[in-house]
C-alpha cells in the first residue's frame, strides 16, 4: 500500500522524533488495527503528514500531524459548530469548524500540553498557527485557543471561537 511506503520513509527519516521506536513495531500495530488507516490516510490527504511521536501509556503508537505548517487541508475554520452558526448567522461563512472536522477525520485535537511537546520535536507553526483543545470555562466565554512557533519559542493565545483564517488551522493525533 502507498500509504505504508509514505509513512515508513517518513518515520526513518525523522527518527528524531521517535526516538527508540521501531518501525517493525509500528507496522506491528498498524497491521493489528487496519481500520486506523484510513485515519492516517485522511490525515495525510488534508495535509497533516502524519508520524510517529512515541508511545502513550497504555502502550499505543500515536501518530501526530507532523506537517512543517498547519495542515493545508483543514484550514479557514472555525472552533466549534456554535461558532460556526453564530458566523453564518452574519452571513460570513468559514470552511467548517475544527471541533466536527477532527470528529469526522477520526483524530483527537492537540491540547495545549500536546502541542508544546509536539514543538519540542521541531519547530512547527513558523509561519501559520494551529487551534488547540480548548478548557471550557474559556469557551464559555466566547474564546478558543491556539498556538504557534515564533522567536524560538511556543506561543499560546486565544482568539473569539469564531474567527477564522486562511492561515489557521488544527492538528491531531491518533493512537493505535
Amino acid at each position: 500500500m502507498a500509504l505504508l511506503s509514505i509513512l515508513q520513509a517518513r518515520f526513518e527519516q525523522n527518527m528524531q522524533r521517535h526516538p527508540g521506536v521501531e518501525w517493525a513495531e509500528v507496522q506491528a500495530r498498524l497491521e493489528a488495527h487496519p481500520e486506523k488507516l484510513a485515519v492516517l490516510q485522511a490525515m495525510e490527504e488534508t495535509g497533516g503528514e502524519p508520524d510517529v511521536i512515541g508511545w502513550d501509556p497504555e502502550g499505543r503508537c500515536i501518530f501526530c500531524d507532523c506537517s512543517p505548517e498547519s495542515p493545508a487541508g483543514r484550514r479557514s475554520l472555525c472552533y466549534d459548530g456554535q461558532a460556526q452558526a453564530e458566523r453564518e448567522r452574519k452571513g460570513v461563512i468559514p470552511q467548517g469548524n475544527v471541533l466536527a472536522m477532527a470528529e469526522a477525520l477520526g483524530i483527537e485535537l492537540l491540547d495545549e500540553e500536546q502541542y508544546r511537546a509536539l514543538q519540542k520535536l521541531g519547530p512547527f507553526d513558523t509561519k501559520t498557527s494551529s487551534w488547540v483543545k480548548t478548557p471550557q470555562e474559556v469557551r464559555d466565554l466566547g474564546g478558543a485557543l491556539f498556538g504557534d512557533f515564533r522567536y524560538g519559542r511556543t506561543f499560546i493565545y486565544h482568539n473569539s471561537a469564531g474567527s477564522f483564517y486562511a492561515s489557521r488551522g488544527f492538528r491531531g493525533l491518533v493512537r493505535i
